[in-house]
């Protein structure tokens, strides 16, 4: 507050500053054939400005020592600050129509900057507040599934989603882009009738194209100017497709109840669009148009038909990917002997993310062509199946029972479907048993299996349930072949005797 304060009186002092050299601007418009006679205006008009460069001092100074200065921020200080001594110059050398002609849209300029700093941190706070807004939605969904899973304590998941830092980074960035964009063009509006270099521009031919103008054959020129909106666009094109992401995730996706990786399949083929448009816009003020690049376009499809052909294949793969998306972001997958995490959906390739954390880089055909099991594509419930060996002689019911018991009693183990035991087989040396359940996540599967295995051999154990092992009888016999001796295991492990 004390510093809003602060910025609040700068401002009010330099604005009434400013009205005594608004009004001499003013006049200068109506009437500047009387200017040369006026030596009480002139006189006033240094004083004035005089007064506003002592008012801007503190301004510009503060923003020096201020280590955080943007140096945007320091260019526009430096720049604001040192007009009003060139104009002193200027009046006081004779030019006080060029004076009053600048004066007034420096003002201008200075009422704009006060306008674009207000807009932006407006337009920041607006973002910090959604981006917080979206942070705060994350934890609170986060809490509730823990909650519903029955595991309170347990560390927090990551989320399929692009990372938080990662959206205030591109909004950031985004913003300041769009923000800049609209100064450039305000500050065009005020000093364009000054301003001639632009126009200077397109009387610069660089080469001359055919093209055509109601159905006939003209000559077009390529300028200077033509080649500055060319670049002009390919930075624009350039930082929407690195930042919109971010930009999306918090004006829009994040007010839309959208189903997972839906957000990123959106951001992705919009990349795609803005990367189309682009070009098409660069190659088109540049003199190629589409009946130029029909022919490199035939020529390259024959090219794409031989040795770029697996290439085309994995983009086409990939939009076939982001459209009928039989995967997503955040999908566990397993394609061949791989098994993973969607972590990427690129142009070429889709990245997967193992269960040792190690990046896989799988082209986007394999998914389309080859057998492809999705763990989460519609469903994450999935089926555990713990089988166990027990010993012969071993009371069936009770084993049953304790299996059941086991998996009943365990949190992370769903009720609808109830686990299930069932007797498969006589084994050599078991009777196997299958205990069937169903675990509501896949991230839980290793942990039932593990904490169902140590309650099953406890329960077991406490039962008087062998869990058995297969047996093994060597019989020994000497050279003359009349004697033997059998050495056995029982099913309890002892070290072997002889018989």
């Amino acid at each position: 507050p004390q510093l809003t304060s602060h910025w609040r009186r700068q401002i009010v002092r330099v604005s009434l500053a400013l009205l005594p050299l608004h009004f001499w601007s003013v006049v200068a418009e109506l009437s500047p054939l009387h200017l040369m006679d006026d030596v009480l205006g002139q006189f006033v008009i240094l004083l004035n400005l005089l007064l506003i460069s002592v008012l801007m001092w503190p301004i510009f100074r503060d923003s020096w020592r201020d280590k955080e200065s943007h140096t945007i921020r320091l260019v526009t200080v430096t720049v604001l600050s040192i007009i009003p001594i060139a104009l002193m110059v200027l009046t006081a050398t004779g030019y006080f129509y060029t004076t009053l002609r600048l004066s007034g849209r420096w003002i201008e300029t200075v009422y704009l900057v006060i306008f674009w700093n207000l807009l932006y941190q407006t337009v920041l706070r607006g973002l910090s507040v959604a981006a917080r807004r979206i942070a705060y939605r994350r934890a609170l969904a986060r809490r509730q599934n823990m909650v519903k899973e029955g595991a309170e304590g347990a560390e927090p998941q990551e989320e399929p989603t692009i990372a938080l830092e990662q959206v205030n980074q591109q909004t950031l960035r985004i913003t300041m882009l769009v923000m800049i964009a609209l100064f450039g063009v305000m500050f065009w509006a005020i000093w364009s009738d000054l301003i001639t270099v632009f126009a200077y521009l397109d009387s610069i031919t660089l080469w001359h194209y055919s093209g055509t103008e109601a159905g006939a054959a003209v000559m077009k020129n390529v300028t200077m100017g033509s080649l500055l909106f060319a670049l002009v666009s390919s930075v624009v094109a350039w930082a929407l497709i690195r930042n919109l992401p971010g930009l999306l995730e918090v004006l829009i996706l994040s007010r839309l109840n959208m189903r997972q990786g839906a957000s990123y399949a959106i951001t992705t083929i919009l990349n795609y669009v803005i990367l189309v448009v682009g070009a098409m816009t660069v190659f088109g003020s540049l003199g190629v148009s589409w009946d130029k690049l029909q022919w490199l376009a035939a020529a390259l499809s024959v090219g794409l038909g031989f040795g770029l052909q697996e290439i085309f294949g994995n983009f086409v793969s990939g939009l076939i990917i982001l459209f009928e998306r039989p995967v997503r972001i955040g999908d566990t997958v397993t394609i061949g002997t791989f098994s993973g995490t969607v972590s990427k959906i690129r142009i070429r390739a889709t990245t997967i993310t193992d269960f040792d954390r190690k990046e896989v880089i799988i082209p986007n055909k394999a998914f389309v062509t080859e057998r492809l099991i999705n763990w989460s594509l519609s469903d994450t419930i999935t089926r555990v199946v713990i089988r166990i060996g027990v010993a012969y002689g071993s009371d069936l019911e009770m084993v049953k029972n304790v299996l059941l018991k086991a998996a009943m009693d365990h949190p992370k183990v769903m009720h609808d479907p109830e686990p299930a035991v069932f007797f498969t087989t006589f084994g050599p040396s078991t009777l196997d048993h299958e205990l069937r359940l169903y675990v509501r996540e896949l991230r839980d599967r290793s942990y039932t299996v593990d904490e169902l295995n140590r309650t099953i051999e406890r329960m077991c154990r406490e039962n008087n349930i062998n869990i058995a092992f297969n047996q093994l009888e060597v019989h020994l016999r000497n050279e003359k072949g009349d004697e033997h001796t059998e050495v056995k295991r029982d099913i309890k492990g002892d070290d072997p005797t002889p018989a």
